[in-house]
């Protein structure tokens, strides 16, 4: 389990989610199970855990335990799966976003800027849209357009072009063959932080990640019982910007839509400050720097 994932901020989750001994809750992020494994230690023998992770190597961690289902299917389809279960509102959701160490460190998986591997980079490796896909065959406006909104690089016209110039020739095949085809533009003091904002940005697209964190987000709103809890842990500013003017506004905007009356109109209400991890996770588990957890609760 820890080798496959090390869980961030364990503690803060679970003071976030205010579990109930007997409650129904979804971890919805599954991954290596350790968050999990907590959740479970604090309910009793009638409370139960859902599990989703879209993954197939994840029920390599699956838990024993029959308070336990692990659900093999992206949380854009929680709400289809809890109702074959029976379940029409839980206690508490919990969303720990991004990629796991398990896949980043896995090299055929294509996700890390220093391990060469196929272009892949899909969380559910029986998609048909990966990351070869996306370089060789999308157009210059769509590519222009994912660097731009999901990488927020100033120079996506820039990258689009070598891109485009170099696969008329030749096929992009791996993720170095597109480090090095990037090189040209790749600043020397920020080249990690570069080359990570060109794989994130692709790595959004193949998995539709900001769209299937809103669906998750518009669920939570009914799935939740009144009282119930949503924890969000965030690793880059879209993924944050979401949660955060959700749990602010009821939506993805920066303004609180309203009814006639001035009233909010919104659900969830948020829940204390935001929380990132000590110095001292940061230190032990150092992919955890860029963590950001929020809680809402449903009125």
């Amino acid at each position: 389990m820890e080798a496959y994932h090390k869980s961030v901020l364990t503690e803060e989750v679970l003071k976030g989610l205010k579990i109930y001994p007997s409650g129904v809750y979804v971890d919805a992020t599954y991954g290596g199970g350790g968050h999990s494994r907590e959740i479970l230690k604090k309910l009793n023998e009638d409370g139960k855990l859902f599990g989703f992770d879209q993954d197939p190597d994840s029920t390599i961690n699956k838990i024993d335990d029959s308070r336990f289902e692990l659900i093999v299917a992206n949380f854009s389809f929680l709400t289809q799966y809890l109702k074959y279960y029976q379940i029409d509102s839980v206690d508490g959701i919990l969303a720990d976003l991004g990629v796991s160490s398990y896949q980043f460190d896995e090299q055929s998986r294509g996700f890390s800027i220093r391990k060469s591997g196929r272009l892949d980079m899909r969380m559910n490796k029986t998609q048909s849209l990966d990351a070869y896909k996306v370089i060789n065959s999308y157009d210059e406006k769509s590519l222009n357009q994912i660097f731009r909104r999901y990488g927020e690089l100033r120079n996506a016209k820039k990258i689009t072009q070598n891109i485009l110039d170099f696969r008329r020739k030749n096929d992009i095949c791996t993720t170095c063959d597109l480090i090095d085809v990037l090189k040209p533009l790749t600043p020397k003091r920020l080249k990690n932080k570069f080359l990570a904002q060109i794989f994130q940005a692709i790595r959004i697209e193949v998995n539709n990640e900001l769209g299937v964190l809103k669906s998750l987000l518009k669920q939570s709103c009914s799935l939740l019982k009144s009282g119930g809890r949503l924890v969000c842990i965030s690793y880059h500013s879209l993924e944050d910007r979401c949660v955060k003017h959700f749990f602010q506004n009821g939506n993805f905007n920066k303004q609180e839509n309203k009814d006639f009356f001035g009233n909010p109109l919104k659900v969830l209400n948020r829940v204390g400050r935001l929380i990132i991890p000590s110095n001292e996770e940061i230190k032990s588990n150092p992919r955890s720097r860029s963590a950001k957890l929020r809680i809402a609760q449903k009125k």
